[in-house]
């Protein structure tokens, strides 16, 4: 992995002590930000979000006199994860490392509390969404800051002339741009299920996923969520034998059988491609298919609009996969670092990387969803303002509320989009899925 050496201003003598109450501001000059800092990042996607990230690590460095150098780590192949496990295991690498979804409770014994630093930014930006506490928060202390760059949600993106010509509503009227939503509680997962088929009879399928990658996973645990049906209580016990799970397996059999017939063999990017070809109506995703449309097949991508999750019986869930930056417990200078985290996480910071993401990057904290770059997205006019969860809308994630070393291995191993396969797919029944599934958990229990 290459590093890109930025802002080599040095340290030359020693400094005046700092004064306590500079190390609580955003971000300081002083003794205690001095040094050398190595961070890295999750190489982006999108063309430019990686310069705004150095923009900003390279202002930061300059103001604090301090030498930084950083890595861009792409995910794929897992480097970043491998990346991770490697410097865990040997307590040396980089300071600061960004860390997917499960990794920073993974990794809890080996990471710098940050506790001080989200009691600040909480009163600045706002409250975190819950996923990102339950997934940041172990045993009472934060142990990652909820990064910009990598967290998403993952809501419809609809083409609105197939809603309007074969689903009998258009997405923009019932929830426009710069405004309230207007009859959304008409917007169920019933609803979703009567669009769905009414999209297939016209030959453009809704394309969801119902493989074992997260595209699939996340949104299948939406609708387990909408529903009250869950694999695993916050105790830690079992609860899948429920008749809300039955609900759920009972609807995914009416709905199974309208969608394209090789959604079991899709990987994250299928539902992409599936609505950038002009083959399907809806998909479930953050506005990486929107973009890439723009870019190769621009009369669909002037088709797209983003909204809201459908609501079920329990409230309007929307899955949310949120990134992190955490700092090793064994870094060498872990006071620059919680002051790189706190100046990474001001609101112009998180701006400008929510700009130079095109919208894609999405703030965990409730203060920091109204930037300008979700209303002037276009095309359509507005195509991405009701992307950021608004409206009541939960973000969760798939699994929850087990305790998370648990819902790990249940995401990871897929558990609820192998149940929608086993009753619909393998020939058992509603029954025999759930006794299957109750097998597997206990499975995950000792472990």
């Amino acid at each position: 992995m290459p590093s890109r050496k930025l802002s080599r201003r040095r340290f030359i003598a020693q400094t005046a002590l700092a004064s306590t109450a500079a190390i609580v501001a955003p971000y300081v000059r002083g003794a205690h930000a001095a040094g050398k800092l190595s961070i890295g990042f999750w190489d982006h996607w999108v063309p430019g979000a990686n310069a705004a990230s150095t923009k900003l690590v390279q202002e930061w460095g300059a103001k604090e006199k301090v030498e930084v150098s950083i890595d861009y780590i792409t995910s794929i192949g897992e480097k970043n994860t491998l990346t991770i496990a490697a410097e865990a295991q040997a307590r040396a690498g980089h300071d600061i490392l960004a860390f997917p979804t499960w990794y920073p409770a993974d990794q809890a014994e080996n990471l710098e509390p940050v506790d001080d630093i989200m009691k600040d930014l909480i009163e600045q930006n706002g409250n975190v969404t819950k996923v990102a506490e339950y997934l940041g928060k172990v045993k009472g202390h934060w142990v990652a800051v909820p990064a910009t760059c990598g967290s998403q949600v993952k809501g419809p993106c609809a083409r609105i002339d197939l809603f309007q010509q074969h689903v009998g509503w258009d997405p923009r009227e019932m929830y426009p741009a710069g405004a309230d939503p207007k009859g959304a509680e008409k917007w169920t997962w019933d609803e979703f299920l009567r669009a769905a088929q009414a999209c297939h009879k016209a030959g453009f399928p809704f394309g969801m996923p119902l493989g074992s990658t997260t595209d699939a996973v996340d949104w299948v645990g939406a609708v387990f969520a909408a529903h009250g049906a869950q694999l695993v209580d916050e105790e830690g016990k079992i609860t899948v034998n429920s008749d809300a799970t039955r609900q759920v397996l009972e609807w995914f059999k009416k709905l199974v059988p309208v969608l394209p017939p090789d959604v079991f063999a899709w990987d994250d990017a299928g539902n992409n491609k599936w609505l950038i070809a002009g083959k399907g109506a809806l998909i479930m995703n953050p506005p990486s298919a929107w973009a890439v449309a723009k870019r190769d097949a621009p009369k669909v991508a002037e088709q797209l609009w983003t909204f809201d999750a459908p609501v079920g019986p329990k409230g309007r869930f929307t899955p949310g996969l949120p990134y992190y930056w955490g700092l090793w417990n064994f870094s060498a200078n872990k006071s620059a670092g919680k002051s790189l985290l706190r100046y990474l996480s001001q609101r112009s910071s998180v701006e400008q990387l929510v700009q130079a993401s095109g919208g894609y990057d999405l703030p965990m904290f409730s203060k920091l969803l109204d930037f300008k770059t979700w209303e002037t997205e276009t095309p359509p006019n507005g195509t991405l303002y009701n992307y950021p969860p608004k409206h009541g809308q939960i973000v969760s994630i798939a699994c929850a509320p087990a305790p998370p070393k648990i819902a790990n291995q249940a995401y990871t191993q897929a558990t609820n989009t192998k149940m929608v396969a086993q009753c619909t797919q393998e020939g058992k029944t509603i029954e025999q899925t759930i006794a299957w599934a109750n097998d597997e958990l206990e499975g995950f229990m000792r472990t």
